[in-house]
């Protein structure tokens, strides 16, 4: 009873029959441990997984292991021999296949039951997990004794991420890691909206508790992949599938044909059709994935720490200390900004050295990539983070001359915002509202030509200016939003974004002035309907006078919102006649040819004294024409010519300067709780399945066909 248990055999010369593999595996999950020492683990980690297990015996399997693994402890010996096997990975001069294997089966076999016990956790500190080791087991002498085994393990896999490149011999191993690192993380998912002092996350708090070096190699690494889309081979040719050139373990990656071995459809969805550019790279849209979870993490300072002076995030700058929550200080965010253009280094001109490692890449490859992949929602994401919170890279940006490579991207797919959701089409006017803060972007997308604009259906655009672009497709998405969306938010950074580009407006095409005098048109429409229903309801009486009230002050609050979105356009409209009218002769006709929509507010007195310049504006080019001697009527272009001839002699008299309108975007208290939940939507929606039931952190609809998986008979 006492004695070790026998080691399982595999059949004839250490060829891995079905059967033995059966035998290996019964022996994980079973009830008898295996001690670290012994030839058991090297001898599952060299399996070819060539088995092919249907859901339901895997999760028969995933049960026992999670229900042994209390006394087995299991789970955290196969977690330290997949460090050992990264070790030697890194450390070897050259690597064999087999170590290789040994490495890749780790790190699947530990993906797939811990992704079970993260789901199935009753208690919110993962004890189900028995991550605690006795460290005076025969074979843990050089396991650091001053370590969690989390943390040896997080040390282990980040310092292979960032330390060993992608080549055609690592890719699956560093593939097996970044789908590891996802599951590692997961249980974020099983937390509130909100982080709390309470909550728990062995995994990712290790992770931020690494050495500044590999935090900036991680960084630079995930990065680097993002930038240079490595592919995985497709062939079976590759010495790690097995020793006789059959399929082995990596079966599942290289053939979309191909079941999971051992967990068909229930831990991820490998597959990914070429993209019509041929860039998707399965490397480099985990890579990003795993950075976008590193760097919006948040840990929440417990009421028993004492909090620092530095290193700490403060939710909202405006709150009470006492009431606002404080962060550690993440050190992969903080990387990200600190993020340096290997062509440029700052320390030479600044003479201020960064203190600890930097991450150091290429800001023009970043760039490109970017333009390349925006249409994927997680790049979008990137973007924000980086020009948000990069202040090189944002500068970067500003002074390229090829803007159009970011922002056409950008604007297509405003353009087509009703097959976006609305934390897309936030993020992507957002991005543009910073960009819109510097004076020298304004006016760079005003000379850059485009010569065309194919994705754009309702009329021909040759020779536009990328500002115009930019003009007609915000107020394009107003008008979307005003009829489907109805978010007040939206329509405040579209304005925002006009508002901050009007003053630099520089030969508007005759297509964006118009539909800029058009927006004002409409937003006074509806501002009019508004206030006839406000009269409407204010005459008549209703026997419930409490209704009548909410109802009524829900209708000025609306009220009110079409105000002040009428006003910021008709700063933007005497921004542009203000500071560039003679450049502009295409807004100085819009306004003329539509000068009745003006009327109406002549006399309001919020509007007023912006009307008295648009009427400065009118009075002049009217009395010009008053004074043109004309045979015929008025065509388009005569007036224009009309208002090319005055603009040279315009002088501004009579006009009142105001103080310019500039908007800029500062994040919302709690962004994490936007943050964490955005980032893993797009994990989920990738192909990452995770039991529908265990999520916390955000609402989710659950189906007849997601059973959880806890509910499943052994």
């Amino acid at each position: 009873m006492g004695a070790a248990p026998s080691t399982p055999r595999l059949g004839e010369a250490g060829a891995a029959s079905p059967g033995a593999a059966e035998q290996m595996f019964a022996a994980l999950v079973g009830d008898r441990a295996y001690p670290i020492s012994s030839e058991f683990w090297r001898q599952l980690l060299e399996l070819p997984l060539t088995q092919q297990w249907p859901r339901d015996r895997v999760l028969q399997a995933c049960h026992a292991f999670a229900q042994n693994n209390y006394h087995t402890k299991h789970l955290a010996k196969i977690l330290i021999h997949l460090v050992w096997c990264l070790q030697e990975c890194t450390s070897a001069s050259s690597v064999t296949s087999s170590v290789y294997r040994k490495a890749i089966n780790a790190a699947y076999i530990s993906s797939i039951f811990l992704k079970f016990i993260i789901e199935n956790a009753k208690a919110d500190n993962w004890q189900e997990l028995c991550l605690d080791i006795d460290k005076d087991e025969k074979g843990l002498e050089i396991f650091p004794s001053d370590q969690s085994v989390e943390y040896f393990l997080m040390k282990g896999v980040l310092n292979y991420i960032g330390s060993v490149d992608v080549s055609p011999e690592s890719c699956y191993l560093h593939h097996e890691l970044l789908n590891l690192m996802l599951v590692l993380m997961s249980t974020q998912l099983c937390s509130g909206p909100s982080p709390e002092p309470k909550d728990v996350h062995p995994f990712i708090d290790a992770a931020m508790l690494q050495d500044s070096s590999i935090v900036a190699s991680v960084v630079q690494k995930l990065l680097l992949n993002f930038v240079r889309r490595p592919q995985i081979p497709s062939n079976g040719s590759h010495p790690v599938f097995s020793d006789d050139g059959g399929p082995g373990v990596l079966q599942r990656v290289g053939s979309a044909a191909a079941n999971f071995v051992l967990l068909p459809y229930y831990t991820f969805n490998y597959f990914v059709s070429a993209s019509a550019e041929g860039t998707t790279s399965q490397l480099a849209d985990n890579s990003l994935l795993v950075l976008l979870i590193l760097i919006y993490y948040r840990k929440c300072i417990s009421m028993n720490e004492s909090i620092p002076t530095d290193g700490v995030y403060m939710s909202d700058s405006n709150t009470n200390v006492k009431d606002a929550p404080a962060f550690h200080e993440n050190p992969y965010c903080k990387a990200l900004n600190n993020a340096k253009d290997i062509q440029f280094d700052h320390a030479d001109v600044e003479g201020n050295a960064q203190n600890g490692p930097v991450v150091s890449l290429s800001f023009a490859s970043l760039f490109d990539a970017l333009g390349t992949c925006l249409k994927d929602e997680s790049s979008v994401l990137l973007l924000y983070s980086l020009v948000h919170g990069n202040c090189d890279f944002q500068e970067y940006v500003l002074v390229r001359t090829d803007l159009d490579t970011l922002l056409m991207p950008i604007l297509e797919m405003l353009y087509n915002a009703s097959r976006k959701t609305s934390n897309q089409i936030y993020m992507l006017l957002i991005i543009l509202l910073i960009l819109s803060q510097d004076s020298t972007f304004n006016a760079s997308v005003h000379k850059l030509v485009l010569p065309s604009v194919p994705w754009y259906q309702e009329r021909l655009m040759h020779q536009t200016s990328l500002g115009s672009l930019m003009v007609v497709v915000l107020i394009r998405t107003i008008k979307y939003n005003l009829s489907k969306l109805r978010d007040v938010y939206l329509h405040t950074n579209c304005l925002a974004i006009l508002a901050n580009m009007g003053p630099h407006a520089h030969k508007l095409s005759a297509y964006a002035s118009q539909r800029l005098v058009s927006l004002f048109d409409m937003l006074s429409r509806k501002y009019a309907k508004l206030a006839e229903l406000k009269n409407d309801k204010a005459l008549k009486v209703t026997p419930d006078q409490m209704e009548a009230d909410i109802i009524s002050d829900d209708t000025s609050t609306e009220l009110h919102i079409y105000t002040d979105f009428l006003r910021i356009v008709l700063e933007i409209i005497n921004a542009i006649l203000t500071y560039a009218l003679p450049r502009n002769p295409e807004v100085v006709y819009a306004v003329l040819h539509r000068q009745e929509v003006f009327q109406p507010f002549k006399n309001h007195p919020r509007f007023n004294e912006l009307l008295e310049n648009i009427y400065t504006v009118l009075d002049f080019f009217n009395s010009r024409m008053d004074m043109q001697q004309l045979d015929g009527e008025w065509s388009v272009d005569k007036v224009l010519e009309l208002i090319n001839k005055n603009c040279r002699s315009w002088r501004g008299e009579g006009m009142k300067m105001f103080t310019q309108l500039r908007f800029t975007y500062e994040q919302e208290s709690h962004p994490e709780e936007f943050f964490i939940p955005y980032a893993w939507r797009l994990i989920l929606s990738r192909g990452f399945s995770f039991n529908p039931g265990a999520i916390n952190l955000f609402p989710v609809e659950i189906h007849v066909d997601d059973s959880p998986s806890s509910e499943q008979k052994v």
